[in-house]
C-alpha cells in the first residue's frame, strides 16, 4: 500500500499533521518510536506544568496567611506529585492514541529510516517492513544539547530535564546551568519545594530573549526570594556535583544541565541533498524543504521551538499538501510565549529592544498589573508589569509583555491583535470582562 502522507515523529507537529490529512480522506502512516505526544507531553510541557502546579499549591498553602487563611502542618508528598504526573501524561497520550485511530489513521511504534527518495515516493522501513509514501513529513524534533564541559560526561550527578523529571525523589540541592526558560522553571519548581538552588547562566541575564525590564522584575523576586542566580558566569568543569564557574566553586547534590536544544536528524541519512540551515532542516514558508515531496516540521525545523509552533506549522504544511485556497502562512511576528515561573512570564511580538534594533519607532506603554482589580485581589504582594509596543506611525500593536499571574491566560488575546495588525483605536473598542486581570490589556491602552 502506498499512503498520500508518512510522518516521522508523534509529537505536535506529527499527530496535527496525521489528524488533519486523515480528517480529509488521505491515508496516513505515523512512525513513533517512543510514545505519542514527543518531548512536550512525555518529557516536556505537560509533566513540568504538572510537578509546578502541585510545587505551586503547595507554597500558596505555606504563604495563605497574606490571605487571612492559617493552614497547620502543611507538606507535599513528591512521589504522589510525580504518580499524579504520570496519570496526566498517561491519559493525554491515550487520548491523541484514540484521536488518530478515530480517523483511521496507521500509527506504527518503532524507528523509522528514509532508505530512499523520488519525487514521485518516499520508501521507509520500520520495524523490517518498507512503507512507500507520495509525501514526507519530518516531525523528528530535537535532543537536549550537552555542552562540551570538561567532567560532563558520564558524571553521575548529572541531569538533564528527562532525568529530573523521571527522579523519584527531590535533590537535597542543585545547581542549574542554564537560565532559559528550561532552567529557570526546574528552579521554581526546586525552590518551591525548599531544594537549595543556585542557577549558573552564561550570559548577562537569564531569559535573554524576553524583555529586559520584565526579567529584571523576576530576577530581583527571585534573589530575594534566596535562589543563588549568577549571570554573566561560565561553567568551566565539572567534578561530580562541584562546578566550577569563573573561578569559583559551587558544590550540590545534582546538576541539571539546560543549555537548549538541537535538531534531531537521525534516520535521515538518505536524504543527502535536504538543505540544512545551522543544523536544522531549512524550511520555506509552507514547510517546504528543498526536496519537491518533502516538508518538516517542528523542532527540526530550528524555528521557535515551542509545542504549539510545531502543530500550527503542521497546519500549514498539510494545507498545502491539500492545496487548500487561499494558502495559509505561518505568523511567526505572532507566536506567543510563556514561561511558568511564578510569576507568569507572557509575551507575543517584538520588545523594545528588538524594535530599536529594527529602526522602528515605537511608543512604549507600560502600567503595573495592579492596574487590574482582580489581579490586586489575587496577587497580594505582587506589583507585576504589562508593556505594550506601538508603532509610533499607524498606531498598530507590536508587541505584549507581561509578568504576573495568570498573565500565560491572556496573552492569546494580545497575540490575535498582534496577528491582525489591531490599532490601538481599534483595541480600545475591545471589551474585556470585570474582574479579569485582561482588563490590564484595555487600561494600558
Amino acid at each position: 500500500m502506498q499512503y498520500f502522507l508518512a510522518i516521522i515523529g508523534g509529537g505536535p507537529a506529527g499527530y496535527t499533521a496525521a489528524e488533519k490529512a486523515s480528517k480529509a480522506g488521505k491515508d496516513v502512516v505515523l512512525f513513533e518510536q517512543n510514545a505519542l505526544g514527543g518531548t512536550c507531553l512525555n518529557v516536556g510541557c505537560i509533566p513540568t506544568k504538572s510537578l509546578l502546579y502541585g510545587a505551586k499549591q503547595y507554597f500558596n498553602a505555606t504563604h495563605a496567611q497574606k490571605y487571612g487563611v492559617t493552614a497547620a502542618q502543611v507538606a507535599f508528598d513528591f512521589g504522589a506529585m510525580q504518580k499524579r504526573k504520570t496519570i496526566v501524561v498517561r491519559k493525554l497520550v491515550a487520548g491523541i492514541k484514540q484521536r488518530l485511530n478515530n480517523e483511521h489513521c496507521t500509527v506504527v511504534n518503532g524507528k523509522a529510516v528514509v532508505i530512499s527518495r523520488q519525487d514521485s515516493v518516499v520508501s521507509i522501513e520500520c520495524n523490517g517492513e518498507t512503507y512507500e509514501a507520495e509525501n514526507l513529513m519530518i516531525c523528528t524534533g530535537s535532543t537536549n544539547f550537552v555542552p562540551p564541559i570538561p567532567g560532563i560526561k558520564d558524571n553521575p550527578a548529572v541531569w538533564d530535564s528527562t532525568d529530573a523529571l523521571a527522579a523519584a525523589e527531590l535533590p537535597k540541592s542543585i545547581i542549574i546551568v542554564g537560565g532559559g526558560v528550561i532552567g529557570m522553571e526546574f528552579a521554581t519548581l526546586y525552590h518551591e519545594l525548599g531544594v537549595p538552588v543556585t542557577v549558573i547562566e552564561a550570559m548577562p541575564t537569564i531569559l535573554p530573549n524576553l524583555d529586559p525590564e520584565v526579567v529584571q522584575i523576576l530576577l530581583d523576586k527571585y534573589r530575594k526570594a534566596g535562589i543563588n542566580i549568577l549571570t554573566n558566569t561560565k561553567v568551566e568543569s565539572l567534578d561530580g556535583g562541584k562546578v566550577t564557574a569563573n573561578g569559583e566553586v559551587y558544590e550540590a547534590e545534582r546538576v541539571l544541565v539546560s543549555v537548549g536544544r538541537r535538531a534531531n536528524l537521525q534516520g535521515l541519512e538518505a536524504l543527502n541533498e535536504l538543505e540544512l540551515e545551522r543544523g536544522a532542516i531549512k524550511i520555506d514558508e509552507f514547510c517546504k524543504t528543498n526536496l519537491p515531496n518533502v516538508y518538516a516540521c517542528g523542532d527540526v525545523t530550528g524555528k521557535i521551538m515551542l509545542a504549539h509552533v510545531a502543530s500550527r506549522q503542521a497546519e500549514v504544511a498539510v494545507g498545502r499538501m491539500l492545496k487548500e485556497i487561499p494558502l495559509q502562512r505561518i505568523a511567526y511576528n505572532a507566536i506567543p510565549s510563556v514561561v511558568y515561573t511564578n510569576p507568569e512570564i507572557a509575551s507575543v511580538g517584538i520588545t523594545e529592544a528588538q524594535a530599536e534594533s529594527m529602526s522602528i519607532p515605537v511608543e512604549v506603554k507600560k502600567l503595573p498589573m495592579t492596574f487590574s482589580g482582580r489581579f490586586m485581589a489575587e496577587n497580594e504582594g505582587e506589583t507585576g508589569l504589562c508593556k505594550m509596543i506601538v508603532d509610533a506611525k499607524n498606531h498598530s500593536v507590536l508587541g505584549v509583555h507581561c509578568i504576573g499571574n495568570p498573565c500565560s491566560e491572556f496573552i492569546s488575546a494580545a497575540s490575535f491583535a498582534v496577528r491582525n495588525g489591531y490599532t490601538v483605536p481599534e483595541m480600545q473598542q475591545v471589551v474585556f470582562p470585570h474582574p479579569t486581570v485582561s482588563e490590564i490589556l484595555h487600561e494600558i491602552l
